[in-house]
């Protein structure tokens, strides 16, 4: 197992991919998972990524990227909507704790990406605070249907890349970050029953991401960890 101290934004998304690959394959190692770990991070903690990511229960970052404690930072939302703490969160990550790599993890069947839909082509919208979500994905939506992308999946990967653009867009701290090259912000698609993820959006690794509308095989890190 690689250590995971001091990487580069090319080596924490190989390391992540690694143990995505690990847990679709039914191979996980399950690392930094005892009580030795345990007693390392308790002083501080060291993640190597920021993972900004859907609320959703079937989406838990360790148990999808097979990884431990002080691994990953983790913020989620739901419909992984943007506001000021989590712009703050994920600065705090990049500028406080050191991490290489921001990574924004949507889905398919995703809940905040159908009822925003729902909204828009049947109404009314949802009342209380879910309100606010369908107001926040609804340019997704809306950039989606200029685009001429129909598929569910397409809605949900055209709002993962609106997510990235989002963050590099506001947040000084990281577009400065991936411009230097020591931070890249990337998007991935997470499918559900296969339990793999697909890049769909890149700033800063140079990887070739998914065309909107395209289909594509998911990603794979190009070394063993």
């Amino acid at each position: 197992m690689k250590d995971t101290g001091a990487l580069t934004p090319a080596e924490a998304f190989e390391t992540l991919l690694a143990g995505n690959e690990r847990f679709v394959n039914g191979h996980p190692q399950h690392p930094n998972q005892n009580a030795v770990r345990r007693a390392e991070t308790a002083p501080l903690q060291n993640p190597f990524a920021v993972l900004f990511g859907c609320s959703d229960s079937r989406l838990a970052a360790e148990i999808i990227f097979d990884r431990g404690l002080g691994d990953l930072f983790v913020v989620r939302t739901a419909g992984h909507v943007l506001g000021p703490e989590v712009l703050g969160s994920i600065e705090y990550g990049v500028s406080v704790l050191g991490c290489p790599l921001v990574v924004v993890l949507g889905h398919d069947s995703c809940g905040a990406v159908a009822a925003t839909r729902a909204a828009l082509e049947e109404g009314p919208a949802p009342g209380g605070y879910v309100r606010d979500i369908v107001e926040r994905v609804t340019p997704s939506v809306l950039a989606a249907r200029a685009a001429g992308l129909s598929r569910p999946d397409d809605i949900v990967d055209e709002h993962i890349r609106n997510t990235v653009d989002l963050l590099t867009d506001r947040s000084r701290v990281l577009a400065e970050g991936v411009a230097a090259g020591r931070v890249a912000v990337v998007g991935l698609s997470y499918r559900l029953a296969e339990g793999s993820a697909r890049l769909v959006a890149d700033r800063g690794l140079g990887v070739p991401a998914a065309a909107a509308g395209a289909a594509q095989e998911p990603v794979r890190a190009a070394g063993g960890d």
